[in-house]
C-alpha cells in the first residue's frame, strides 16, 4: 500500500499571530486556533497547514506529512526505513515517521483507532 499524497505541512514558529497572518496574506484562512499559540490554516484544497508555536530557544522545524487511509494494513516498501512505527497521538490519528536515502525524516498520518 502507498500513501495517498501530501495531506498537510507542519511548521513550528516563535510567533504564531506572525506566522498566522503571513499565511492569510498567502491567501490562506484560520480554521480553528487553539488556546496554545497553535492552529490549522487552509487553502482551498492544498495540504493543510498546522503552525504551533515554541520557545524561541529551539529552532523551528518544518515537517511533510504523508496521508496513509489504513495504519492496520500500511506496508512501506523495503525501501522505506521506518524510523519509528505507527503509535498513537493526543489529537487523535496515528503517526509514522519513516527516513528517506538522504537522511530527511518524513511523517506518515493515518486515522486514530475507533
Amino acid at each position: 500500500m502507498t500513501t495517498d499524497g501530501v495531506e498537510a505541512i507542519y511548521l513550528e514558529t516563535h510567533n504564531w499571530g506572525k506566522a498566522a497572518k503571513f499565511f492569510q496574506a498567502l491567501g490562506y484562512e484560520i480554521d480553528f486556533a487553539t488556546d496554545h499559540n497553535s492552529g490549522q490554516l487552509r487553502n482551498g484544497d492544498s495540504p493543510w497547514l498546522f503552525i504551533a508555536e515554541v520557545p524561541e530557544s529551539q529552532e523551528p522545524r518544518t515537517q511533510v506529512v504523508f496521508k496513509v487511509p489504513d495504519a492496520d494494513t500500511f506496508r512501506p516498501d523495503d525501501v522505506v526505513e521506518v524510523v519509528t512505527p505507527f503509535t498513537e497521538t493526543h489529537y487523535g490519528t496515528r503517526e509514522m515517521t519513516v527516513r528517506d536515502p538522504d537522511g530527511r525524516t518524513w511523517t506518515l498520518s493515518a486515522p486514530g483507532k475507533a
